[in-house]
């Protein structure tokens, strides 16, 4: 962790959030100096706090955003992955409903010959979260220590973690005061955070999944548009390779929605079968990683790469493999019928004939947590068996009691609340949809492809 220098001892704080609050753009040894006051505690919260707040009304430069994102992700350890010969290279993506790619991109890379070391996130809100899909294999240990993360990154190329204590500490101290400050969605914040974490992984290559739609946190494209951008090039700042896609989230990825539910699903994916939006944007994501990682010379070359190495059946061997390195039951993996699972179904049928036009996302999401596959509050305990599987997505025609989608529950109770708010969530009108959103919206890429 960096310390203070002779000339930021002169620095005042209160001199550093009027200057923001003015307009004002802070210099790198600024923006350390904050940073680093927050990581040992000598700058109180509520000065933190107001410059946080002067940041979400008056914005930051991109050299601004690029500082603050250095000075975060070297407030903690940056891993050093020098001992492993092969290009380094991860996926983020921004969060959704049905949103597991990583769990088939990791092991999928990872046969091409590139290293996937995978820092992943719990859910929070209508969002899952990785490390919450993992945990509903049982046994699956997300907590490795530095050298187990190593020892399983040598020996299948792919491993899948959550934060260490050590990694980028300002975060997790700047996002706790912005959860609590009202200072979550700027996106200057949100790029540092995000991109801290990633590149303390040690990665050449970044691929960035910004979801837009009903169901993302970015609704409106071109917010999702603007974020993608920054962080493309605060990663580039960086000297990391990025690129990022505009992904749909105006419906839930593939069928499956809730932790074990969507472990099952990769699985068929990795067996060459799964939904075809699901297995379609894998095989997108898996191009542009092989791409950035120098795996293929062409985007469409590395989308080919990735079809064969499903279809050889490798990405399923070497998740499997993943797995049992990281202490899960491969037992569940090779028999998904073992994964935690309900015994109670509820369906929710459609009172209308007609075409599905439009789908409210988010509370599909909001509609697992309520049944506990979710969490509101980051101490909230998450159940793996819940979800919700869904049968009509957008332009699926539909008849008067056909359903919609099936809750996997306890019992009737439980379902009851869920069950009104997926009611309410589907909208149907007697003639199909006129355009068809397409799965990837646009690519953010300076280069060509």
């Amino acid at each position: 962790m960096s310390q203070p220098s002779v000339s930021q001892s002169s620095f005042r704080v209160i001199d550093l959030i009027r200057k923001k609050r003015d307009g004002g753009a802070l210099s790198p040894a600024e923006i350390e100096y904050l940073v680093d006051g927050c990581t040992q505690g000598s700058i109180p919260d509520y000065q933190m706090a107001a410059w946080l707040m002067a940041v979400v009304l008056r914005g930051m430069t991109r050299e601004e955003t690029a500082a603050l994102t250095h000075a975060m992700l070297h407030s903690g350890e940056v891993l050093d992955l020098g001992f492993l010969p092969a290009r380094k290279v991860d996926k983020h993506s921004t969060g959704g409903v049905g949103d597991k790619t990583s769990l088939v991109l990791a092991p999928l890379v990872a046969v091409g010959g590139l290293v996937v070391p995978m820092i992943s996130g719990r859910g929070l809100g209508h969002t899952g979260g990785t490390l919450d899909k993992l945990e509903s294999i049982p046994g699956f240990r997300v907590g490795l220590t530095v050298p187990e993360f190593h020892r399983v990154l040598k020996a299948s190329g792919c491993c899948m973690i959550g934060q260490t204590e050590k990694i980028a500490p300002a975060d997790r101290k700047l996002y706790a005061l912005r959860d609590v400050t009202g200072t979550v969605e700027s996106p200057y914040l949100i790029c540092a955070s995000i991109m801290s974490k990633k590149l303390a992984e040690g990665t050449d290559a970044l691929l960035l999944d910004v979801k837009t739609g009903s169901g993302a946190f970015m609704k409106k494209e071109e917010d999702a548009v603007f974020l993608a951008e920054l962080m493309v090039e605060t990663g580039e700042r960086m000297g990391k390779q990025m690129a990022a896609l505009i992904t749909d989230m105006n419906q839930p990825l593939g069928r499956m929605v809730g932790n074990a539910l969507e472990v099952q699903e990769c699985i068929e994916v990795l067996h060459g079968g799964g939904p075809p939006d699901l297995r379609e944007l894998c095989l997108e994501l898996g191009a542009w990683m092989f791409y950035l990682g120098g795996a293929s010379k062409t985007v469409t070359e590395g989308k080919q790469l990735a079809e064969q190495i499903i279809a050889s059946g490798k990405a399923f061997d070497r998740f499997r493999q993943m797995v049992e390195f990281q202490g899960g039951d491969v037992r569940v993996i090779d028999d998904p019928a073992r994964l935690p699972a309900t015994k109670h179904r509820v369906e929710v049928a459609s009172h209308l004939a007609g075409y599905v036009t439009a789908i409210a996302c988010e509370q599909i999401g909001t509609a697992c947590v309520i049944l506990g596959g979710g969490r509101e509050r980051k101490e909230d305990s998450v159940d793996p068996a819940v979800g919700i599987v869904v049968h009509k997505k957008l332009g699926d025609k539909v008849s008067i009691g056909e359903p919609l989608c099936t809750i996997h529950c306890h019992s009737d109770a439980q379902a009851a609340p869920a069950k009104q708010l997926l009611e309410e969530s589907y909208e149907i009108m007697p003639t199909p949809p006129a355009h068809k959103q397409p799965l990837v919206h646009r690519v953010i890429y300076k280069g060509q492809f």
